[in-house]
């Protein structure tokens, strides 16, 4: 088989790259629209201090997740949906962990969709009804993705660049017209949330980033690399694209990004607005269209069209856009904050502290190739991830997304252990 992006295989040391290469790529996929309109969201309801708090909290957990699973990836050059295999969820678990990573950027394809048509509305000063725009932009996008639009290309090189410009912009022009201890110290204007909300909704806005993190650290050289790329890319991404959207959620006393972007930096701000969500939802179908074949390969062992599934997806998603999801967009991060740490726990404990296919790892790896076997499923990974997220979601102590990670993770370690002695 072909696998130039080692899709069923470990990256060799030989096509290891840079730190610069694997620091941009993963600071590219941290400051996309999506981080701008959480902090937004943050400082519309909470004080500067308090969301800031709150952005520290959230995005610890995410740094001690991506460099628990992104250091394994590294040492065994494996992708997350590889890893997931012999770190606690067995062949038809990782299928199933596969599945929830679809969920989520269909999730996301419905969010970004939303704004993109939010932005065409006021650009067409709102001629066309929300759910028109909705339903128009996101057929648009599934068919260009499916088609395989050359210009959709374009839309990655372009983004980072105009949004960093934007971002610049957008914080300059908020320093010029107001004094900047006055915003710190302001009370946001919004529904009030608790910090613990909002460090899991922080969380949850790079949750999946965090725990696919070994797609990218299988091309780092060493751990030291991972640590610095996860890092760097945290402190752009969450303190500094997360401070601006704060500090202009309290100047212009609003979260809606569109009218943020708009009002800052024009149609400067609104074509930013449309390429950001059309990088994203490109990236989101693609990723997910590939995901679902692999899980129907893996389960089914068939093979099924990548553009029949590419085209369903895109359908799904746009329903989700038009039917409001956006209008969940707090819950829906939430819910991503709950559902995904207990994933990442279970892979740390198993690989770390239980070890379990370590050795047969260690074995394959002086070879270059995978583990010759793996168990179908974990069922104790699976209790332990549904009772972790069932403890996120009910007890109100502490902060969500800690209490159903560290849950998942210790009931897990229980359970094997408990089996292991019984045997």
């Amino acid at each position: 088989m072909n696998d130039k992006n080692h899709t069923f295989s470990r990256v060799p040391q030989t096509e290891r790259v840079s730190l610069l290469t694997t620091t941009l790529v993963r600071t590219g996929m941290t400051t996309a629209l999506a981080q701008f309109m959480l902090g937004a969201t943050l400082g519309n309801s909470m004080t500067f201090t308090q969301a800031m708090l709150a952005t520290f909290l959230g995005s610890l957990l995410l740094q001690i997740v991506s460099f628990g699973v992104g250091f394994a990836g590294t040492k065994e050059g494996l992708s997350t949906s590889l890893l997931a295999r012999w770190c606690g969820f067995g062949r038809y678990g990782s299928a199933l962990v596969g599945m929830a990573i679809v969920i989520s950027c269909l999730g996301w394809f419905g969010v970004q969709n939303s704004i993109l048509a939010e932005g065409i509305v006021y650009g067409l000063n709102e001629k066309i009804s929300f759910e028109i725009a909705a339903l128009i932009s996101g057929c648009l996008l599934t068919l260009l993705v499916v088609i395989g639009f050359i210009g959709l290309s374009w839309t990655a090189k372009l983004t980072l660049p105009i949004f960093s410009l934007v971002m610049a912009w957008i914080f300059f022009d908020t320093l010029r017209g107001n004094n900047m201890a006055d915003l710190i110290l302001s009370l946001p204007q919004g529904q009030s949330m608790t910090i613990g909300a909002g460090a899991t909704m922080v969380a949850g806005g790079a949750i999946v980033g965090a725990l696919i993190t070994p797609d990218i650290t299988r091309y780092c050289k060493n751990g030291r690399h991972v640590f610095w790329m996860i890092t760097i890319s945290y402190i752009i991404g969450e303190f500094i694209v997360n401070g601006i959207a704060i500090l202009v959620a309290h100047a212009l006393n609003t979260a809606d990004v569109v009218t943020i972007m708009t009002q800052s930096a024009g149609w400067l701000g609104l074509i930013s607005v449309i390429l950001s969500a059309v990088k994203v939802n490109d990236t989101a179908l693609y990723s997910s269209s590939l995901a679902v074949i692999n899980i129907i390969e893996t389960i089914f062992n068939n093979k099924y069209s990548y553009k029949v599934i590419t085209l369903l997806l895109g359908i799904i998603g746009t329903l989700l856009s038009a039917i409001g999801i956006m209008k969940q967009f707090v819950s829906f991060l939430i819910l991503l904050g709950i559902v995904f740490p207990p994933i990442a726990g279970i892979m740390m404990v198993d690989y770390y502290i239980l070890k379990t296919n370590r050795a047969s790892l260690e074995v394959s790896r002086k070879t270059g190739k995978l583990p010759e076997s793996t168990i179908p499923i974990s069922w104790s990974s699976i209790f332990s991830w549904l009772l972790g997220s069932g403890i996120g979601f009910t007890i109100d102590w502490g902060i969500p997304s800690l209490n159903s990670l560290l849950v998942a993770s210790a009931v897990y370690w229980i359970t094997k252990i408990s089996f292991k002695k019984v045997r």
